[in-house]
């Protein structure tokens, strides 16, 4: 893509390792994606388009598909964006772009909208043909790109593949037939016109079929991009059929007070401080990344207004006003200095010394910040627990110093890596989402040169709660940081119930013992999920509310309390999951006058701590382990050793056997028998290769089995498949350990 719109001036290759935007090191010699990078560039060419055309500038941002980088490819899924499906690499043998459609409906739950077929002379895959315009593109051996306008691509079928150029009117019926049953407009046209619809019709049902980013529908398209195949195509069909900004449904924001829409709120803010004109801007940080020159750059989307560069900003999600010391475009390692970011234009900030992945910045009038604006975020991060930690113990003060700047660099960037210190080992655990997850972080540490060593990745067991605890009160009355203040809550602990957190504030107020509270301005109620717990602040507002007491504020303090609380738990010392955390502040008799954050952040966590130890004390404290989802791709002549293994000597069990080489068993929600797919070539004689070699039946085993059985099971798979198999494991669900397995921890 960058290579034709003119951003670069060589084509790169994931397997020589020189794609501009996997430029890390370890992405280019795994072949992967480590993480999200963003680039931009404008399309078509300026020199391409027509009189009254613009070029359309592409936002592009390429993120990790690896189960170990989820929480990056979970906030991809969040953002709901209208997809379009690339089959590539149809130039390999034996690759079927039948069974890639078939997997969209069965695998992907989405209607597939066939709007290119692959061009085939034989068994070779020499371009592709636009079933929408009837018009083909074929690539020379050198690369170069030949149009076949509609007459052309007739008589150039008719003579070498007459079955082609039926099927491209096949596959045009069966796309409008789709889409009739998706959209109404065309529905409508089509009752009125027929088959013969105008392109422009058809393109603009599909913009419509799938602007909602529900993934319901999905249009298709065929390349083989190492051969430069079918990329311009699908260049045009980002500009055709993705929305643009101003297209997007509106964007709905979390508050202190429950989710609003981002433009109700603004407009109600900016007219209440009768500044309507004023420069409200408001942006994602999507990506905290750390530059060899620029220090940390933070990347953001701009969901309102303008970000101008050197402007003050407020961070609503670490509480903290920033500024940025330069704003850029950023075409993956290369950086342009630009003036402003436009509402939907992304770009990266340097200079903020708080941000981190997921963060939300304001730029308002500094009256606005004192409200409900100051509290706002923009989907608001959920990191999933972590399953894997390793230690690390630094040699001497000052390598302990920099290990620390190191961890807080690296939890920056990637949230889902979490770091803490064991005060009685002297040693720091670093946790994360799977073996090559900390593998790459550990890689990334030691660029550092710190002095340290390093132990093995183990597995991260964590601690629940059993039953309800005692409440506990907490005062802290004392100088924290140097600062007079007194601050007091009570906090207890209970296994999560999902159903408290829908509950009226009422319910909740009458469960807690404030059943005398006559309307909801009395009880503020704000709820935190961290690593599989919720933490829920409950405080009693004062009946004459001081300007020195912000409950928000409050409420942010004594969660970060309890998260720091939830870190060790009291059995083993593992972190704690599944819990729900309820902390009271009756301002009655909690409220002694203004005090510090840290006031607040030390009382919290004193009576989390008090409340877990008081469960513990009662026996209410159980250990959990997590369970994988596993699947395993192996040769059917290695799949029952391999499901014997898995069943015998590493707890696993086998649920589901799957032939992946018959066409999907149509056992999702799409009927596999309605949907169109083109046949391959090869489809009804057996190829020279097959005839030679045989062909392989593969069978996929997904099972269950418990990650510590699991961690090095791919280099046991090696023996058993010789070579030939691959493994995907992600986290089902954290289980209590029995009586047996606890006993080898």
């Amino acid at each position: 893509m960058l290579y034709y719109s003119g951003n670069t001036r060589h084509l790169g290759n994931v397997d020589h390792g020189d794609t501009v935007t996997d430029f890390l090191p370890m992405e280019r010699e795994r072949g992967i994606t480590i993480q999200s990078a963003a680039i931009s560039f404008d399309w078509p060419r300026a020199e391409d388009c027509g009189p009254d055309e613009h070029a359309k500038t592409i936002n592009l941002i390429d993120t990790p598909g690896h189960q170990d980088f989820q929480y990056e490819v979970l906030r991809s899924h969040q953002y709901q964006i209208p997809r379009i499906i690339f089959v590539n690499k149809l130039d390999r043998d034996g690759a079927s772009f039948k069974k890639s459609v078939l997997d969209v409906a069965s695998k992907l739950k989405a209607w597939p909208l066939v709007c290119q077929i692959p061009w085939w002379v034989g068994d070779d895959f020499v371009g592709v043909i636009d079933v929408i315009k009837r018009v083909g593109y074929k690539w020379s051996g050198g690369g170069s790109k030949k149009l076949y306008n509609r007459d052309a691509l007739r008589s150039a079928l008719g003579s070498e593949n007459p079955s082609l150029a039926e099927e491209v009117e096949l596959a045009r019926e069966q796309l409008i037939e789709r889409l009739c049953e998706v959209d109404d407009d065309l529905t409508m046209e089509f009752a009125e016109h027929g088959a013969d619809l105008p392109d422009e019709t058809i393109r603009l049902s599909i913009r419509r079929a799938i602007a909602d980013g529900k993934g319901s529908v999905a249009p298709v398209f065929a390349g083989a991009s190492l051969r430069n195949i079918g990329v311009e195509p699908l260049l045009d069909a980002v500009v055709d059929y993705l929305p643009n900004p101003h297209e997007r449904p509106p964007v709905e924001v979390a508050t202190s007070t429950g989710p609003r829409r981002l433009e109700d709120l603004i407009e109600k803010e900016t007219m209440r401080l009768k500044q309507k004109g004023a420069n409200v801007a408001v942006a994602s940080v999507f990506k905290v990344v750390s530059d060899a020159h620029r220090g940390m750059l933070s990347f953001v989307r701009v969901y309102h207004g303008v970000l101008q560069r050197n402007a003050a900003m407020w961070n609503s999600t670490q509480r903290v006003a920033e500024k940025p010391l330069a704003m850029m475009q950023i075409l993956a390692n290369k950086h342009n200095d630009i003036p402003h970011i436009k509402v939907g234009a992304i770009g990266a900030l340097a200079g903020l010394k708080k941000a981190r992945t997921g963060d939300t910045l304001i730029i308002s009038p500094e009256k606005a910040t004192e409200t409900l604006m100051k509290s706002i975020q923009i989907r608001p991060a959920v990191i999933p627990p972590a399953v894997t930690f390793i230690s690390i113990e630094p040699f001497s003060a000052t390598n302990e110093e920099a290990l620390k700047n190191a961890l807080t660099a690296a939890s920056r960037e990637d949230p889902s890596l979490r770091w803490t210190k064991d005060e009685k080992a002297g040693t720091y655990i670093l946790s994360g989402m799977g073996l090559l997850h900390l593998e790459v972080a550990i890689d990334n540490l030691k660029k550092f040169k710190i002095d340290a060593l390093f132990g093995t990745i183990q597995v991260d067991y964590k601690e629940c709660v059993t039953s309800q605890s005692q409440q506990e009160q907490h005062t802290i009355d004392r100088p924290v940081a140097g600062k007079p203040g007194k601050v007091a809550c009570a906090a207890f602990v209970e296994p999560i119930d999902t159903e408290q957190q829908t509950e009226s504030w009422r319910d909740r107020a009458t469960r807690l013992g404030f059943s005398d509270l006559e309307t909801e301005d009395e009880f503020h109620h704000t709820s935190f999920e961290r690593d599989g717990n919720m933490i829920n602040v409950n405080i009693i507002r004062p009946i004459e509310d001081p300007k020195s007491f912000d409950a928000d504020t409050v409420s942010y303090n004594l969660h970060n309390g309890a998260i720091a609380a939830l870190y060790r738990g009291p059995r083993k010392g593992y972190p704690l999951h599944g819990c729900s955390i309820e902390i009271v502040v009756d301002c009655a008799q909690d409220f002694f006058g203004a005090a510090s954050p840290a006031h607040y952040q030390q009382a919290g966590y004193h009576a989390v701590r008090n409340a877990f130890k008081n469960a513990h004390d009662m026996q209410k404290i159980g250990l959990l382990e997590p369970v994988m989802k596993v699947e395993i791709v192996c040769p059917e002549a290695a799949a029952a050793q391999v499901r014997h293994d898995l069943s015998s000597r590493h707890g696993g069990q086998v649920m589901e056997t799957e032939d992946l080489n018959e066409t999907a068993s149509g056992e999702g929600e799409i009927d596999l028998e309605q949907v169109y797919a083109p046949p391959d070539p090869y489809e009804s004689v057996t190829t020279l290769r097959q005839h030679k070699k045989g062909a392989m039946r593969m069978l996929k085993l997904k099972a269950r089995a418990p990650l510590r059985d699991m961690l090095n099971y791919d280099q046991h798979l090696r023996s058993l498949t010789e070579g030939r198999h691959s493994i995907q494991m992600e986290l089902d669900k954290f289980e209590r350990v029995t009586a047996n397995r606890e006993k080898l921890l």
